[in-house]
């Protein structure tokens, strides 16, 4: 058991504890938000042809359309860059919850490319469009 000699130094002991405990708080619960954080980010890069470019982006309207009614999408970008041969670099960037929210979208972007009848795969090929699509995590290091 520890005596004071006054009530200031009590209270200061106190607050210093309590200040402690409350700076481990913060620091466990950003260990756990850093270990909870399941958002994935779904990047596709393409390579597209100049004379293929406008179809291109008349189905991407389409699909980010689509894409944005979806259930566990965050967010979703688009950015280009001119190649010096004149062709496209295209990135979408569409941030989600989870990879379970990815797998929902994908199902449901197959079911209505079903539904509509369109093929990505075949129209990619004929226009000459090459797709590099990845599922990607924050580097929270």
């Amino acid at each position: 058991m520890i005596f004071y000699k006054n009530g200031r130094q009590l209270l200061w002991n106190f607050v210093s504890i309590k200040n402690h405990q409350k700076k481990l708080f913060t620091f466990n619960s950003k260990i756990m938000e850093a270990q909870q954080n399941t958002e994935v980010a779904f990047i596709s890069k393409y390579l597209i042809p100049a004379a293929s470019k406008a179809t291109f982006l008349e189905r991407q309207q389409i699909a980010a359309t689509f894409i944005s009614t979806l259930d566990g999408l965050i967010s979703s970008h688009a950015y280009e860059r001119m190649t010096e041969t004149g062709d496209t670099e295209y990135i979408t960037i569409a941030t989600w919850v989870s990879e379970e929210a990815v797998s929902h979208a994908r199902e449901a972007v197959n079911a209505e490319n079903q539904r509509t009848g369109f093929n990505r795969a075949e129209m990619l090929q004929k226009l000459n469009i090459k797709m590099e699509p990845g599922l990607f995590r924050e580097d929270l290091a």
